[in-house]
């Protein structure tokens, strides 16, 4: 039995739990193909793609690389794995309109706006993101999802990201949130929950891979499934 007994704030990831980042990049990548003529099968480029960036964005975390590296690296890695050669400042072009197009696109996880509607009503909801001011302020609005949301911390904002403590003990600071009433809520077992669970936050991994879930780890597969694991 789970122990979320004096909750009162829900701190919620946005890619890969709210916001469906794979198939809204896919989308955006399919844009781009067709306005710069790219002949390349989409499939392929998208099955080199979301590994590497898995990859890119962990080291990224990390503080291995900047953002700008980040940006041209996935690109640069995966036309390579391709077998498709681009020119860099093809590349650079696509990083920069990747960027813009993938606001455009706004598929959000099953059951997302309903389960927001009824949590909403219980607690008060808040974003923690390691994704880019405003790409993820743009995700937000067009989404529809900034009425669900009393605040939003980015890690460009935080100037730190998850995992580091730092940044939860900013959304504490500024929401008026304690640890002990709060609950983060998101994908990456690393950066959301193991850095929540650090900072003093209790957790639920919202599981969609098929990733081993360690024995008594509190997880939903559906979003729909986060209330009554609240009131377990």
């Amino acid at each position: 039995m789970n122990n979320f007994k004096g909750v009162e704030h829900l701190f919620f990831d946005l890619d890969h739990t709210l916001w469906d980042f794979d198939k809204n990049s896919k989308m955006a990548y399919a844009q781009i193909f067709k306005e710069q003529s790219i002949v390349l099968d989409l499939e392929i480029f998208i099955a080199h793609y979301e590994p590497l960036n898995l990859i890119y964005w962990r080291r990224f975390r990390n503080n291995e690389l900047s953002k700008e590296e980040l940006r041209y690296r996935r690109l640069k890695d995966t036309f390579d794995a391709c077998n498709f050669t681009v020119k860099d400042e093809e590349i650079l072009k696509m990083a920069d309109l990747y960027l813009d197009y993938l606001p455009l696109h706004n598929h959000l996880f099953p059951n997302c706006i309903e389960s927001l509607e009824q949590l909403k009503k219980h607690y008060q909801l808040h974003i923690i993101t390691n994704g880019f001011d405003e790409v993820q302020a743009n995700k937000m609005k067009n989404s529809g999802l900034n009425k669900y949301f009393e605040y939003v911390l980015t890690a460009e904002t935080a100037k730190t990201k998850k995992p580091d403590s730092a940044i939860f003990q900013k959304a504490m600071q500024e929401t008026g949130a304690a640890t002990a009433n709060s609950v983060m809520i998101g994908d990456s077992y690393e950066a959301d929950i193991l850095g929540a669970r650090k900072a003093g936050l209790r957790t639920i991994w919202f599981h969609t891979t098929e990733e081993q879930i360690p024995q008594g780890e509190p997880f939903v597969n559906d979003l729909s499934q986060i209330h009554s694991l609240l009131l377990s």
